[in-house]
């Protein structure tokens, strides 16, 4: 009779077209069609990159300092999970004097970037099974977030206007939620369309998830970026402290500091010590120098935020008037956000149109399948660029779009 193997004579069997060791379902996450056009060609000096979601303004030197000077005074140790008190506090009096209801530091949680938020807030929410409505199209990373944890997600898109706009149906969100809908993701004002969610739709959104007790988690990164008022409408004018409405933000966007990687969010005390747990099998917390930044960041802020927006609003013109003088794109000036998510008639494969134009015309674009099954035929710039740079973009991809 043959000896047994020992265990150290064991070899795992392959399962073939599965890495050994690898979560399937971790090994099936599709790759960023955004990173499959730019990394081939990153760092090409003689690319215009509109693709990614960032301005080319570096963080001001007076937030810059406040990080060196937070590191020359020893800031550089373990600190709170939850964010230092004076960022927490920091954020609290900044939100409270934007919004219609006040917010207290302790519903602040502070993270390491907005994007490590959403997973945080995934990890607490969400069993395999479970379901999440998210209103699209949206920046692809929700659906990633929701997928590692074995939960499913039910896009429900915006629908198309004539103008190069867009609308939102609250009624076919309310459908789209089941018996297996843990909660909404909303995403406002939007990455890639620029659409706002209205205030009345957000109350509908906030009374409906009441009803069939689900979490609302709202994305609101680019609440400073919108061009017809101070802050677009968010779930802070109008929830009670308790509401199962966690608010997700950044510095990235209104702060120019994308690659700081902080961010906050606005939670219930239901899920906060939780939070904190899933933050110390994180990253145990933020970098405190870079917290002290924030503070500064935040508290002397407010010239630099109108000086982006403005920026941006000029971008904004620069680019969706030259866009629509080119026959073949239809779209629409965005209420908020930095971005131009433009039609191209006849075009069926964005991504192949990307990467055609990135070779041809070395001007780096996002490919709408990016942003799933919605954005197919659409191509998204940002327009978060100097004057300059984005008339070069257009001069460029007139041969292509014209």
């Amino acid at each position: 009779m043959p000896e047994a193997p020992s265990d150290r004579s064991f070899k795992p069997i392959s399962i073939p077209d599965r890495p050994a060791g690898i979560r399937p379902s971790i090994a099936a996450l599709p790759a960023s069609k955004i990173a499959e056009v730019a990394l081939p060609v990153f760092g090409d000096p003689d690319i215009v990159p509109l693709w990614f979601g960032e301005g080319d303004m570096p963080t001001p030197a007076f937030i810059c300092e406040a990080a060196a000077e937070a590191m020359r005074k020893g800031h550089t140790f373990y600190t709170y999970k939850n964010g230092i008190p004076e960022l927490r506090g920091a954020v609290a009096r900044y939100l409270s004097g934007l919004h219609a209801r006040p917010v207290t530091s302790e519903r602040v949680i502070v993270t390491s970037s907005g994007m490590a938020a959403i997973m945080l807030v995934a990890q607490t929410l969400i069993d395999p099974g479970d379901n999440v409505a998210v209103v699209s199209p949206v920046w692809p990373n929700i659906h990633a977030a929701i997928g590692i944890m074995g939960g499913t997600t039910t896009p429900v898109g915006l629908t198309p206007t004539t103008d190069g706009g867009w609308r939102f149906e609250p009624e076919r969100l309310f459908a789209a939620c089941d018996a297996r809908t843990r909660a909404i993701f909303v995403n406002s004002p939007s990455n890639p369309t620029g659409w706002m969610l209205s205030a009345e739709h957000a109350a509908a959104i906030l009374a409906f998830a009441r009803r069939r007790g689900l979490w609302v988690l709202a994305d609101e990164v680019y609440g400073r970026m919108v061009y017809d008022r101070r802050v677009a409408p968010s779930f802070l004018d109008i929830i009670e402290a308790e509401d199962r409405v966690v608010v997700l933000n950044s510095f990235s966007k209104s702060w120019a500091m994308t690659g700081w990687r902080l961010g906050w969010m606005v939670a219930p005390p239901e899920i906060q010590a939780v939070i904190a747990k899933m933050i110390e099998f994180n990253t145990s917390g933020s970098p405190t120098f870079l917290q002290h930044a924030a503070v500064t960041a935040i508290e002397q802020g407010e010239p630099l935020v109108s000086e982006i927006v403005q920026r941006c609003r000029t971008g904004r013109d620069i680019l969706i008037q030259g866009l629509n003088r080119f026959p073949r794109i239809r779209v629409k000036a965005p209420e908020g956000a930095f971005y131009a998510f433009c039609r191209v008639e006849g075009v069926r494969d964005s991504f192949a149109l990307a990467r055609e134009i990135v070779a041809k015309a070395k001007v780096g674009v996002a490919p709408g399948i990016a942003f799933g099954e919605a954005g197919e035929g659409y191509l998204r710039l940002c327009f978060a660029a100097s004057a300059e740079k984005l008339g070069d973009a257009l001069e460029r991809l007139a041969p292509i779009l014209g």
